[in-house]
């Protein structure tokens, strides 16, 4: 039972309005300090005032209807939810509870009310948020999805948008009545990696990424999907993802066909390397063969003729000399050409080659090339001559661009692979030296790896300069 002396503290303390209100002349007669905060008003003002004045939107018709049962008997509470008007005019929504106080003297009406402002702008704020996602949503190509996986392993779906027919097959009443069926649908390649890769996002709190595929039988259709969803940690060892699936089988299509066209470009890459090199070979042999022949005759001509030419005729001697000296020039030239077109020394394995190149490069530039190799390497033809001019333009980036004082060469060969490692002690690589538009010396290099099967790779040296490594597979004994 509340003692009449604590009204008095009750009234001052409560964050609610509270109002006394005469039952006759629907006058205020008391307003807690919390109501004329609210209103703006003072007690004197507020005693000059009924409710109606303050809830300006309600009629005295429609308040008598509603205290009618309380003054009846007939009930204990009645509700109300208005709008008060502050004296500066300003209006906030207000929740009241009324309840009538019998009394022979004085009956009256208590109305304790509270501002709902805060609760009306956090519904209309969760109804823009709502229909924000609902947007969202509804434009986003892919499947919002919700999956909660209980502590004993069971898993639901306690969400899913729109889209779940159009990309599983099946609606998302049929999916949340049965989630198993989602599993189900993942081929039985992939059905595994999807499995651990929720386990693995659940032990770690880890966002869940993962590619697969999933087959919709009445369409029969094959289509691959991406999830990607973020847990989160429930109740009770419980956890929930909240994520997207969208439909990527177009993007794999086109990375599929990427790489198909790659590897086209590829063979036929190395198809034009192969037939490259076949030509140089007949033409070094041709020029070889039948210019080098026919100039040697002719220099044994010249030395027939030079020895018959009459002793006073000195002019006809000076020009036979030239044309001597002439032939000599051009069979050097022509050994020269050879050698560019196809070193003879291919011809006797990849170590001498590398060597003589390695001497050649010395001589022409002068900075000192150090080769260190295992003596018994051998490789195919068409390996040997890749890996030969992969090693030339190693040596010709190196002259151009590396401003080195040496240069240290390693060729080894393992089980199943030849490496070589060509070191500079140069200025060094950055990765925009590798991005410029003209930059075909490594782009090739990395082409004729390719066609063979291997691996190229550039990186900067201990101590400065710059380190290339190439790998090719042998080619596997019959």
């Amino acid at each position: 039972m509340l003692r009449s002396e604590w009204l008095p503290v009750v009234m001052q303390g409560s964050f609610s309005e509270i109002y006394i209100v005469d039952r006759g002349s629907f006058r205020i007669l008391h307003a807690n300090p919390a109501a004329r905060k609210n209103l703006q008003y003072t007690a004197a003002e507020l005693a000059a005032m009924t409710p109606l004045d303050l809830a300006r939107q309600v009629s005295r018709e429609v308040l008598e209807n509603i205290l009618m049962p309380l003054a009846c008997g007939k009930a204990s509470r009645a509700s109300l939810d208005t709008v008060h008007t502050r004296k500066d005019g300003s209006t906030y929504p207000v929740e009241f509870r009324l309840y009538h106080c019998a009394s022979d003297t004085a009956p009256a009406y208590v109305m304790i009310g509270n501002d709902t402002s805060a609760r009306h702008a956090a519904a209309k704020a969760l109804r823009l948020s709502e229909a924000r996602f609902r947007t969202i949503v509804s434009n986003t190509p892919g499947l919002f999805f919700q999956l909660l996986r209980k502590a004993d392993g069971t898993t639901t779906m306690p969400y899913l948008g729109d889209g779940c027919h159009a990309l599983l097959g099946v609606s998302a009443e049929q999916l949340r009545a049965d989630p198993g069926q989602f599993v189900a649908l993942i081929v039985d390649e992939d059905r595994q990696s999807f499995i651990d890769s929720l386990n693995a996002s659940a032990a770690g709190m880890k966002e869940l990424n993962w590619e697969g595929r999933i087959h919709v039988a009445k369409w029969k259709d094959t289509k691959w999907i991406n999830i990607r969803s973020t847990p989160r940690a429930l109740s009770g060892d419980d956890v929930q993802w909240e994520g997207i699936m969208t439909n990527i089988t177009q993007s794999k299509l086109e990375q599929a066909e990427i790489r198909r066209s790659r590897a086209q470009l590829a063979e036929l890459s190395a198809h034009i390397q192969t037939v490259k090199e076949i030509e140089r070979t007949r033409i070094a042999r041709e020029i070889h063969d039948d210019l080098g022949g026919n100039l040697t005759a002719i220099k044994m001509a010249m030395a027939l003729v030079k020895k018959r030419l009459p002793p006073e005729d000195a002019a006809l001697a000076e020009k036979a000399a030239y044309v001597d000296t002439l032939v000599d020039r051009t069979i050097e030239a022509i050994h020269r050409i050879t050698v560019d077109l196809r070193p003879g020394i291919l011809d006797f394995g990849i170590v001498a080659a590398i060597e003589w190149q390695a001497r050649e490069f010395e001589k022409q530039l002068g900075i000192p090339c150090e080769v260190s190799s295992d003596e018994h390497i051998e490789l195919p033809a068409d390996q040997a001559a890749a890996m030969f001019r992969i090693f030339q333009e190693a040596l010709t980036n190196i002259g151009k661009h590396a401003q080195a004082g040496r240069v240290a060469v390693t060729l080894q060969r393992s089980a199943d692979s030849v490496l070589l490692e060509v070191t500079d002690n140069g200025r060094g690589i950055v990765p925009t030296d590798r991005l410029k538009p003209k930059s075909f010396g490594i782009r090739g290099m990395e082409e004729r790896v390719g066609a063979l099967g291997g691996e190229l790779e550039v990186s900067g040296a201990p101590g400065g300069g710059t380190k290339v490594a190439i790998r090719i597979p042998l080619p596997l004994k019959q």
